[in-house]
């Protein structure tokens, strides 16, 4: 997935709000970023760290720059949460996900379960769809293990009983885990942010729902879905 604009790079000064970053930029000037990333950021907003942002799409938008990347410890790492989907689809598009090749059709946005949209649904004439529901992950507290997620999620366990749903009603689930960085080595459940989010995922795995990570290749000209890692469900196993 190409980045639409050329990224500016700059210094952290502080997230705040949530929804925004004020940034230094390499003249000395400051500007206020959109932040599209709605967790804790854990381990990903240190101020002084180098940063990317890029120009908004919209000119007339208030917010004139999108924060997009972060280095820590020499590794790029993308803090924008409204990516994976797009990183995802790209990726199956190509076939880059072996564990889902072989539908011949991609939907996004889907309706299904109680008042939900699965974030893809593969199809095909001769087998079940298959419903892949999409996180991503940029927390990592230990070297090497990602961690999700970064705050609690209700709708994230509500999601891992729809996926159970449809395992019951003789479809595919998938929970497929995208890692916006590329220094990680495996991949487990922030338990002690999450507690039920942990039992969820263990629930639904118990009911057929698979689990998928994958971590990305991050430059500041595009994010594209690299290699697989191991999951552990329980760290503390």
């Amino acid at each position: 997935m190409q980045f639409k604009s050329t990224l500016v790079r700059g210094s952290l000064i502080q997230r705040y709000k949530r929804f925004l970053a004020d940034i230094e930029l390499e003249d000395g000037s400051r500007v206020t970023a959109h932040c599209a990333n709605p967790g804790s950021m854990k381990t990903v907003a240190e101020p002084g760290s180098p940063v990317w942002i890029s120009a908004a799409s919209n000119p007339n938008r208030k917010l004139k720059w999108d924060w997009q990347l972060i280095e820590i410890n020499g590794a790029l790492v993308s803090v924008n949460t409204a990516l994976p989907n797009a990183i995802a689809e790209e990726a199956l598009s190509e076939g880059l996900v072996p564990e889902l090749r072989g539908y011949a059709n991609l939907k996004r946005e889907v309706k299904y379960g109680e008042n939900s949209r699965i974030d893809i649904l593969l199809s095909s004439e001769d087998k079940p769809d298959c419903y892949v529901e999409i996180k991503n992950v940029n927390m990592m507290r230990s070297k090497g293990l990602a961690e999700f997620p970064d705050s609690v999620t209700s709708r994230g366990a509500k999601h891992l009983r729809e996926l159970s749903t449809m395992v019951e009603q003789g479809h595919r689930a998938v929970m497929l885990f995208i890692v916006q960085r590329n220094d990680c080595e495996k991949f487990t459940v922030a338990h002690d942010i999450d507690p039920n989010y942990q039992a969820a995922l263990t629930m639904a795995v118990a009911t057929g729902v698979e689990v998928l990570c994958y971590t990305c290749a991050i430059s500041t000209s595009d994010i594209k879905v690299d290699r697989s890692i191991p999951i552990e469900l329980d760290s503390r196993q």
